[in-house]
């Protein structure tokens, strides 16, 4: 039973997740993959989310007052808290590993790998029971091997998915440059997120999607990212990834946890990074079509 329970968590594990991981931990800028499922994930997940009890309301939100700083400001200080601009223009690619907590009565934790290049380079895989699942990005095209949902063939992106993974797999994220990527930034208030008093932008992207984002107002590193809303048991659900534990790593602050939280949903999902290299040397080959073969070659090598 724990095994089909896994199973079940793991379709959380669509481009959403790759997604996420990308987008919160280089800069937190767009979480907006995180929320991404296919129709089949969704129908699963909706059943069993009606199988768990509301989380408990989050007391983040309550309204404060704090310095007052422009959003250009808050933007600029932020930048320089998370590295730099020149350090992250200079930030070519990132390989990220770590764990994935999918719950469960054992809550199991799976190995994963996320590794980026410019320009909006993107790979994810993650390991369970032997098998290896990818999510691929190479700039224009993404494909998907997912044999934890009993998939036998690689499924390309959809044109929703697409979309969202060049917006997730913009390495240095919205903040970075973000008026030369046609993204909109306003301050929308200034809010409690996990007791630290944040400053709360809203980022209009060139294509009209808008992300609200919570920027701590001591530090400037960002601990909140809104993502897009889930649809579970027929109703739309808030999406929210929590950024903690930020270290620094090749120059640049990176958080180390990463929690995406659905409103209204008990069950959390957190990725703890255990190993960052920045500007290693990462083979275009590696965003190619990839073939089940190398799924299972990649399987046995772990």
């Amino acid at each position: 039973m724990e095994g089909d329970a896994i199973m079940t968590r793991l379709l959380w594990l669509e481009i959403g997740l790759a997604g996420c991981l990308a987008a919160a931990t280089l800069s937190a800028t767009t979480a907006t993959a995180a929320a991404a499922t296919s129709t089949t994930a969704v129908g699963k997940v909706a059943k069993a989310a009606k199988a768990v009890k509301p989380a408990a309301a989050d007391k983040s939100g309550q309204a404060i007052s704090l310095p007052s700083l422009g959003a250009e400001q808050i933007v600029e200080r932020s930048i320089a808290a998370s590295g730099g601009l020149q350090a992250w223009r200079a930030a070519n690619t990132m390989v990220m590993s770590g764990q994935i907590e999918v719950g469960g009565k054992r809550n199991v934790a799976l190995p994963f790998t996320m590794t980026m290049k410019r320009p909006k380079k993107s790979r994810f895989e993650v390991r369970f029971d032997g098998q290896t699942a990818f999510q691929v990005y190479d700039g224009a095209e993404g494909w998907k091997v997912r044999p934890f949902l009993g998939r036998d063939e690689v499924d390309p992106y959809t044109p929703a998915e697409a979309k969202q993974a060049a917006e997730a797999s913009e390495l240095d994220g919205l903040l970075v440059d973000h008026a030369q990527k046609g993204t909109k930034i306003a301050l929308a208030g200034a809010e409690k997120v996990e007791g630290h008093g944040a400053y709360k932008l809203k980022l209009t992207l060139k294509d009209g999607t808008q992300r609200m984002m919570w920027v701590d107002a001591t530090s400037f590193l960002q601990l909140k990212v809104e993502g897009d809303p889930r649809k579970l048991d027929g109703r739309m659900h808030p999406v929210f990834v929590f950024l903690r534990d930020y270290r620094s790593e090749g120059g640049l602050k990176v958080p180390h946890v990463i929690e995406t939280a659905v409103q209204g949903v008990k069950q959390t999902h957190k990725m703890t990074i255990e190993h960052v290299a920045v500007n290693t040397a990462v083979d275009d080959a590696l965003f190619a079509k990839p073939t089940l073969a190398m799924a299972k070659a990649a399987a046995q090598t772990h």
